[in-house]
Order: C-alpha cells, then sequence, then structure tokens
C-alpha cells in the first residue's frame, strides 16, 4: 500500500515537545509535563493524565475571581502524546531564563521546570472580563494554540489589541486599557465592545486573526 499521506504524516521521532504538523503537538515523553485538559487527541506507551486543577490553592482562588485559571492535567510516563485543540494553529516558544504573558485560553501545553501565575493587566477593573493573564518564567518550552494565523507586532509606538484576539506578549512591556472615546464603537470584530488592551515599552504582541472560539449560548 502506497500514498504520499503516509509519509506527510508519519510521526516525528525527536524527544521533548514538538510541532508534528502546524495543528499538532507531539511531546516525546520521559517523565511529566502540564496540558490544558482535554487536549490529548492519542498517545503511546506508559502515560499517566492526572488532574491538576488550577495549580494549588493560590490559583485556585484567582481563578475563582478572574476566570482566567487554566484546565490543567499532568502528563507524566514514557511514550508519546499527541495534543492539538480544534485544529488551532500550534507554535512552540523558548523561554531562557525569561518572562512571557500569554493569554489562558491560549496556552495548550508546558514544560514543568516553568513556574507560572495569573496576573491582572494593570488598569483593569475587577469586573472587566478577560484581563486576567498568565506569566510563565524559567528556561523551558510553551506551546500556545491560536484561532487563525497570528501576527507578531514589534511593539515601538503605543499599541491597541482587542481583549480576546491578544494570544502572547513581552511580559516587560507596560500594559493597560483603553476604552473608545465613543460607547458601543464598531472597531473590532465583536459585538460593539469598547474595551482594548494598551502596549508600550519595548517587545512584541502575538495576535491572533479571531477573538477565539465562540462561547456558548447560555441555558435556558
Amino acid at each position: 500500500m502506497r500514498s504520499e499521506l503516509f509519509e506527510q504524516a508519519r510521526e516525528s521521532s525527536r524527544p521533548g515537545m514538538h510541532l508534528q504538523n502546524p495543528k499538532m503537538l507531539r511531546v516525546g515523553l520521559d517523565g511529566e509535563f502540564y496540558a490544558r485538559q482535554g487536549s490529548m487527541i492519542a498517545y503511546q506507551g506508559n502515560v499517566d493524565f492526572s488532574y491538576q486543577g488550577s495549580g494549588g490553592i493560590g490559583k485556585f482562588f484567582k481563578k475563582a475571581l478572574t476566570g482566567e485559571g487554566l484546565p490543567l492535567m499532568k502528563v507524566s510516563g514514557r511514550g508519546d502524546v499527541f495534543l492539538a485543540r480544534d485544529a488551532w494553529d500550534v507554535h512552540v516558544i523558548d523561554l531562557e531564563n525569561d518572562r512571557i504573558t500569554v493569554s489562558g485560553e491560549n496556552v495548550l501545553a508546558f514544560e514543568p521546570g516553568l513556574s507560572w501565575d495569573i496576573n491582572r493587566v494593570e488598569g483593569a477593573g475587577i469586573m472587566t472580563g478577560g484581563l486576567f493573564n498568565t506569566v510563565f518564567s524559567g528556561t523551558g518550552r510553551i506551546a500556545v494554540a491560536c484561532h487563525g494565523a497570528p501576527v507578531l507586532l514589534d511593539i515601538d509606538q503605543p499599541t491597541f489589541v482587542d481583549t480576546d484576539s491578544a494570544v502572547a506578549w513581552s511580559s516587560s512591556l507596560r500594559t493597560g486599557v483603553r476604552r473608545t472615546a465613543k460607547a458601543g464603537a464598531l472597531i473590532g470584530r465583536g459585538s460593539g465592545e469598547a474595551i482594548q488592551l494598551s502596549f508600550e515599552g519595548q517587545g512584541f504582541v502575538l495576535v491572533q486573526a479571531s477573538e477565539g472560539a465562540p462561547q456558548p449560548a447560555p441555558s435556558a
């Protein structure tokens, strides 16, 4: 039996966290890592999955307050694990003793050597939704999932991004909240949002080509 598909889709054999293809992450596992709950699509070998909640009691209370907490699972053992999120684009970021801020909605997986915490965007009121994000620090790899191909903006002038479109940014940037002058101005992709994240300083912002997955309709 022959097909180009068999060669194009053949699994990678590298250890650690790598892209299998633009929509899928493969982890050659010999130890443990953390992943978004429900993101496993296949695995081989002796692998265990355990619920991690929000990552500790402090983060649990932050999740309850902000809605930003990561629904995590710890993946441990030895084998090959494949992860994805609704065929979103997957990208791997290497941290080398530095920091990055990532929207919790976009975190797919990360290595256990990284520290992380939930922080509030400066200037965001407690009732402003979607403005709490996850700061990673240390050395290791993070896989982020983007809803549509992203653009990487170099911050060399004041920059404003829809709150649901910002995927990740340099933690050294000064962040805040900007409200449009006219309430209900249809300047974004959403239905009249008047709030954007503002960024100043030197660094980058990764912006996805949508506002993410549609939110489920409220139950009757």
